[in-house]
């Protein structure tokens, strides 16, 4: 038990983190400060309206405060209200549900432990003064009502960020794989020239002084990829290492499938010149949307897919005609793009087309990833 009790209190606060103060938060605030007056004017049972009102007016603005101090906003509610006015309650002190909404969907294990204690007193309060057992058994099933749906919110959140930070790690591993073979394809460059220039000094030093020249400008290359890869990663192991697409792979994507959907691919402006990480990830965001077109689009008769390399770096667009599937949150397929560009310094969009259909669009840089 006390291993228990020690693990809760050590427990972290929820992730993610919260908003700090969203626009709700002001109308909330206004909304109840305007029901409890109109509540205090109007009911002819308060024994201190005036002072019923002042008084949780004084308490409101911790909805404020409620995500990022949950604990303390709580203390400062339940304090005045149930100590100060227990026979001059308004129902706009409801309110109070928020803040203990709060305190289990956001706060760290401490707090929770210490809101359940100072929620459990409240009721013991309300016992005592002997309000009967029905307001005891009505008020903890309200409050379990809302602690359940503070956690049951808590835990759906963490698990959705858990499986972003799977996606993450998955698109670092497939950058990890991109910079292994981009390195070891430079440096089978660099060793094959080296051996060249070797072969031919004694007899050509101009051959050897070109050879020379050719591995400081691979090693160069190199370095330059390297340093920018690594920043980019940070952290993770690599994946299962394979052959890094290339810009022009994504023809490979074109052609009629077995449901009768044909897929049309152009590139344009491929002059062999795009770094590999940036074409290789271009081909595997081609490649996912495509996917997801045949998969999930119903009645797909054309995908198309066109990609388009400058001086700037590069743009692809891939739309279908098929009805899109209703999804209430962008599937981790469409995250792990987002995240796969994001991380390269680009954009990646992705939703209905103006037409119909639906559509993804994405804008990488050629060296803005590396700055």
């Amino acid at each position: 038990m006390t291993g228990l009790l020690r693990s809760a209190w050590s427990a972290p606060s929820a992730v993610p983190p919260p908003p700090r103060r969203v626009w709700r938060d002001w109308v909330l605030l206004t909304v109840v400060a305007v029901l409890a007056v109109v509540e205090s004017i109007l009911r002819t049972d308060l024994q201190q309206p005036l002072l019923s009102v002042l008084v949780l007016l004084a308490v409101l603005p911790s909805v404020l405060w409620r995500r990022t101090k949950p604990l303390l906003m709580l203390i400062a509610v339940m304090v005045p209200l149930g100590l100060l006015l227990p026979d001059s309650t308004l129902y706009t002190s409801l309110f109070a549900m928020v803040i203990v909404y709060a305190v289990f969907r956001w706060g760290a294990g401490r707090d929770l432990v210490i809101g359940s204690v100072v929620l459990l007193a409240s009721l013991g309060l309300t016992f005592v003064r002997g309000e009967g057992l029905d307001e005891l058994i009505g008020g903890f099933a309200l409050l379990l009502t809302v602690v359940l749906l503070g956690i049951a919110f808590r835990y759906r959140a963490g698990s959705r960020q858990r499986g972003l930070d799977r996606i993450r790690m998955r698109e670092r591993e497939h950058l990890a794989r991109d910079l292994h073979d981009t390195v070891a394809h430079h440096v089978s460059a660099i060793a094959i020239r080296a051996q060249a220039g070797l072969a031919v000094a004694a007899r050509d030093p101009g051959a050897a002084e070109d050879a020379l020249g050719v591995i400081e400008a691979e090693a160069a290359k190199t370095l330059s990829e390297l340093r920018s890869m690594v920043r980019v990663l940070r952290q993770g192991d690599t994946a299962e290492l394979a052959p890094s697409p290339r810009l022009g792979d994504i023809m490979q994507l074109a052609g009629t499938r077995p449901g009768g959907a044909t897929v049309v691919v152009k590139v344009a402006g491929d002059d062999g010149s795009i770094p590999p990480p940036v074409a290789a990830a271009v081909f595997r965001l081609a490649q996912e949307s495509v996917t997801n077109a045949l998969r999930h689009a119903r009645q797909v008769n054309l995908v198309d897919v066109f990609v388009e390399a400058d001086a700037g770096g590069l743009r692809l667009s891939v739309t279908n005609d098929g009805e899109v599937a209703s999804s209430p949150t962008p599937g981790f397929g469409i995250i792990g793009m987002m995240e796969r560009a994001a991380l390269l310094g680009g954009t990646c969009q992705a939703g209905p087309a103006p037409g119909g259909g639906w559509a993804v669009t994405a804008v990488l840089p050629r060296v803005g990833w590396s700055a």
